[in-house]
């Protein structure tokens, strides 16, 4: 090697040296940028002329272990979102010992009646009967408003989520391209990467999502179901269509990618996974099916408390509870809303004019047909139907038969099983997002000990570069003497 080759390599290395010390500089400034930022390579070749020199920069990457985050980050969202909805509802409702549940409220009516049963003469039992029964009305009726209230809720939440997706792909637009560009020009794209995935791991803690990337850099977008969202450069349209009021026999809206409905009932690709599927699930799938039980409940009251005409004609008329006013007793298959419009019949309600002791002696028929005090035979009948078994519509999801309290208790039971479910997954789903988080930042982050270990080698080699260099100048200025001692 000539002294000339020499320089160049020396200096060659300098320059080297100076860059990978600049990468390690960017990797130890990273560390305050917490998990957005990805651990800098330096890549080094040797040159046709024999010296080394810095070839690209790239990302520490470990692409199953970021899919890990994605996916636990939207499985993570979507428990999180079914939790806070279910907390809600079990809140308002309470469980079979709370004072404003369904059963609780059952349980005391039952008491009255058997308390009323026992002293037919007593109308002030009567009374307490009528009282029992409106407080049982009332606790449906807000049992049904609050679950309606909460379907609302999540319908607003979804259209909140539907636009932070929309602006999270046109983010994600914005970012692909510029990598894809300055890919194309050789340049380092590692902070325009980082920032990509900052974008994706929020975009899936909305949406369940997988990727594909191109070899220009280029990436695509599908949802967990395989419906693309972002493909050859272009974000796909996001649309969704709020419903700001709900009645038990509202459907709510779909949410659309590019036309293919990816929540609720007509879903023909429905998404698994993130905020946006967990609150389609609680809108669509938990509150209705709650709705269909609090119904259900107000159908066997009905039916329990219903008059049927002793003279054999088989007509069978609404007792101490009706369906808002009305005489007909609705069927088990009918009866959507029903617990926010079952109330006490004003016939037996002394607060709106009516006479509670009819519940002993008939509202809509004559029982006692003699006017005696003691007369019970009615109010044995109403504490066997209230003990009986009925037929219940299968889409409550707890049972067809069962006693009117014992479907109520179910129904409580029903819904504390899904909260504690809900708790429970999503404790699991928190803590495989811990997980996966620690193993991808162990995988692909910055360790300050291992930067600073190879800042110590670079000086090192920096060091033996800049000897060389000395020791290469001192060789020239030798030369330059021997061959023109007057120079010196």
């Amino acid at each position: 090697m000539n002294l000339t080759t020499a320089t160049n390599a020396a200096n060659a290395a300098l320059a080297t040296i100076s860059a990978e010390s600049s990468v390690l500089s960017r990797n130890i400034a990273g560390i305050n940028n917490g998990g957005s930022f990805s651990r800098k390579i330096a890549n080094i070749a040797t040159t046709a002329s024999g010296s080394v020199a810095l070839t690209s920069i790239t990302n520490a990457q470990n692409k199953a272990l970021f899919e890990s985050v994605l996916g636990a980050t939207s499985s993570s969202a979507s428990q999180s979102a079914i939790l806070a909805g279910l907390t809600t509802l079990q809140s308002a409702m309470g469980d079979t010992d709370s004072t404003n549940s369904p059963s609780s409220e059952i349980s005391a009516l039952t008491s009255a009646v058997q308390t009323y049963e026992a002293s037919p003469s007593d109308a002030s039992l009567a009374a307490s009967v009528v009282t029992a029964a409106d407080s049982l009305a009332t606790t449906l009726n807000n049992a049904s408003a609050t679950v309606q209230q909460l379907r609302e809720q999540t319908d607003s939440q979804m259209a909140s989520s539907v636009s932070q997706i929309n602006s999270l792909l046109s983010q994600f637009q914005t970012v692909n391209s510029q990598i894809v560009s300055a890919t194309a020009m050789g340049n380092d794209v590692t902070d325009l990467e980082d920032t990509r995935n900052t974008v994706l791991t929020q975009l899936s803690q909305q949406i369940g999502i997988s990727t594909t990337t191109g070899a220009n850099g280029d990436m695509s977008i599908y949802t967990d179901s395989g419906v693309t969202l972002f493909q050859g450069g272009r974000a796909r349209s996001v649309t969704f269509q709020p419903t700001s009021t709900y009645t038990p026999a509202t459907t709510g809206n779909a949410v659309y990618i590019d036309g293919v409905a990816v929540t609720g009932t007509s879903a023909t690709m429905p998404i698994q996974s993130g905020a946006l599927a967990g609150l389609g699930n609680l809108r669509d799938t938990i509150a209705v099916t709650y709705q269909t039980q609090l119904d259900q409940v107000a159908q066997g009251l009905i039916s329990s408390f219903a008059e049927t005409d002793p003279s054999g004609s088989g007509t069978t008329l609404a007792g101490l509870f009706t369906n808002a006013g009305s005489t007909a007793v609705p069927s088990a298959t009918s009866n959507t809303g029903l617990a926010g419009a079952i109330s006490v019949n004003a016939a037996v309600d002394p607060s709106q004019g009516g006479n509670a002791t009819l519940l002993r002696d008939g509202i809509n028929f004559t029982y006692n047909t003699t006017g005696a005090a003691s007369y019970s035979t009615q109010l044995q009948q109403l504490l066997t139907n209230l003990s009986s078994s009925q037929t219940f519509n299968s889409a409550g999801q707890i049972g067809t038969s069962n006693s009117v309290s014992g479907y109520a208790g179910a129904s409580a039971s029903w819904l504390n099983g899904q909260l504690q479910s809900a708790t429970s997954e999503s404790s699991y789903q928190s803590t495989l997002l811990s997980n996966s988080t620690t193993a991808l930042s162990n995988a692909t982050g910055v360790n300050l000990d291992d930067e600073m270990s190879q800042m110590l080698d670079l000086e090192n080699s920096y060091s033996a570069s800049s000897k060389l260099l000395t020791t290469i100048n001192q060789m020239f200025a030798d030369l330059t003497n021997a061959i023109n001692p007057t120079a010196v």
